[in-house]
């Protein structure tokens, strides 16, 4: 006994195309290996019957073939139906006539109906100004992780400080501490050398 494709697509035999395609898109979305990675075997098994089947009921001559011989007369096991006109697939000359489903395209097809994702790599730049503070936000509208039929998020990246070994930063101001002795304490002192930013 082949498989019953109209039980494995959940639908009657007299079934018709836009029932047949509301079972399919069903099943398809269910049974996706990318939806079930827990069980990613038996799903990716059961996603490529479901594409089988689908491929062959979607099919008027495919179908037909199927209905009088089963699985076995997609295979050639058993004499497809004459043509139109009374030409026998087995006598036009070319030998028997045989469908066959390759399951390997099966992401190929469930990407018919819903779409295929890729990866797009974009850079993004951001030009530092002068005055930005912690916590200040740059955002980047609907650069998010795109999903089907989700609207893009936006991109949002948070001002944080790296510590300076000299400098800390208060409010608008840079903020030093430097150790001098009680004589300049007492009296004064006129020049302290600082190492700036960029140097001294």
């Amino acid at each position: 006994m082949g498989l019953d494709y109209y039980k494995i697509l959940k639908v009657d035999r007299n079934v018709n195309d836009e029932d047949l395609k509301k079972s399919y898109k069903k099943l398809a979305m269910k049974w996706h290996p990318d939806k079930n990675l827990s069980n990613n075997e038996d799903s990716e098994a059961r996603f490529k019957q479901i594409v089988e089947a689908y491929e062959v009921l979607r099919d008027p001559l495919k179908r037909t073939v199927y209905d009088q011989y089963g699985e076995e007369g997609l295979n050639g096991a058993a004499a497809p139906p004459p043509a139109p006109g009374g030409i026998s697939f087995f006598s036009a000359g070319y030998g028997p006539t045989t469908f066959r489903v390759n399951p390997q395209n099966a992401d190929d097809k469930f990407a018919e109906f819903f779409g295929k994702t890729m990866q797009v790599e974009e850079i993004l730049t951001i030009n530092m100004r002068t005055g930005w503070k912690k916590g200040m936000k740059i955002t980047f509208a609907g650069k998010g992780d795109e999903q089907p039929k989700v609207t893009p998020v936006d991109l949002i990246f948070i001002i944080d400080e790296k510590q300076h070994n000299v400098f800390t930063l208060d409010d608008n101001d840079l903020i030093v501490a430097q150790k001098i002795t009680l004589v300049d304490a007492l009296y004064g002192i006129t020049l302290i050398l600082l190492p700036w930013m960029t140097g001294i």
